[in-house]
């Protein structure tokens, strides 16, 4: 029963972070260029854009909803329902912002969804939403993420081409959400042994600096880019770094059949077949919701 609640819950995260997405690329591209040197003043031009404050308020419903089916349900299983619910994105974009969608980024979309919940369907059921981890792994898996990340964020100015800018942003946010997602499933552990002292972790503040710069990296890549192939590599990012998270912090076993590991193979195959397919140019065809 516990079970099911989580997988309902994962559920509708899936539509609430796609919606809250797709409302703050409006707002982001109605609100002054994000500035790093000036996080403050960013930060309060971003939220004085209507569009942008309501997508965060949608976000912040998705974030409870997701730490809920953590706290219900294993990693691996939440992060496979979140990652199919990106075929919404597509259907989301199209039918209510006026995105124009082609074939490329429908299959680039389906292409993500699939391989993502492939992924994470074939991973051994690791026996219940427990959250006990190795210390010496959360700390290298986390520190690691989180300097890759914030590298990844100055890539921009190092160099990339200027069309790749948005979904690089993308990508950093997305690793750095997962991080907050790896650091937030320990902490539904140490809450839920020792109540409320169990925030005085060192991984509450690592999901705070994560979430904030995740946060930036989100908004300048949806001002830079365009909102499907943006949100995709966002939400790809995110999905295989809880799910790595899964696999090297909290033990989830990896398959032991020929059959599971070929599925997995696949999986990956789908997610590099489908970063090569979403990011194609896109307009938008409408900005009436």
């Amino acid at each position: 029963m516990t079970l099911n609640i989580g997988i309902l819950l994962a559920l509708l995260c899936a539509l609430t972070t796609n919606l809250g997405f797709l409302y703050k690329h409006r707002g982001a591209t109605e609100a002054p260029a994000v500035i790093w040197r000036h996080p403050v003043r960013s930060g309060v031009a971003l939220f004085q854009s209507k569009w942008f404050a309501i997508g965060m308020g949608v976000s912040f419903g998705a974030w409870l909803l997701h730490v809920a089916a953590m706290a219900l349900a294993p990693l691996s299983i939440v992060q496979a329902v979140v990652s199919g619910g990106l075929v919404l994105l597509a259907i989301l974009a199209e039918r209510v912002f006026g995105f124009k969608v082609g074939p490329r980024q429908w299959i680039g979309v389906a292409c993500v969804a699939a391989g993502l919940s492939l992924l994470a369907i074939t991973l051994p059921a690791a026996g219940g939403a427990h959250s006990s981890y190795s210390t010496a792994g959360m700390i290298a898996f986390e520190a690691g993420l989180l300097m890759a990340g914030s590298i990844l964020v100055l890539f921009p100015t190092l160099g990339a081409p200027h069309e790749h800018h948005g979904v690089l942003l993308g990508t950093a946010a997305g690793i750095l959400f997962g991080v907050s997602d790896v650091a937030i499933k320990a902490l539904t552990g140490s809450v839920g042994s020792a109540g409320l002292i169990g925030f005085l972790s060192p991984w509450a503040a690592t999901a705070v600096v994560a979430s904030l710069i995740s946060f930036f990296a989100c908004a300048r890549g949806l001002q830079k880019g365009d909102a499907v192939p943006v949100i995709t590599t966002t939400s790809a990012a995110a999905n295989l770094t809880a799910i790595a998270g899964g696999i090297v912090v909290f033990g989830d076993p990896m398959p032991h059949s020929a059959i599971g590991i070929i599925a997995q193979s696949v999986a990956f195959l789908l997610v590099v077949a489908a970063a090569a397919l979403t990011p194609a140019p896109m307009r938008a065809a409408s900005q009436t919701a």
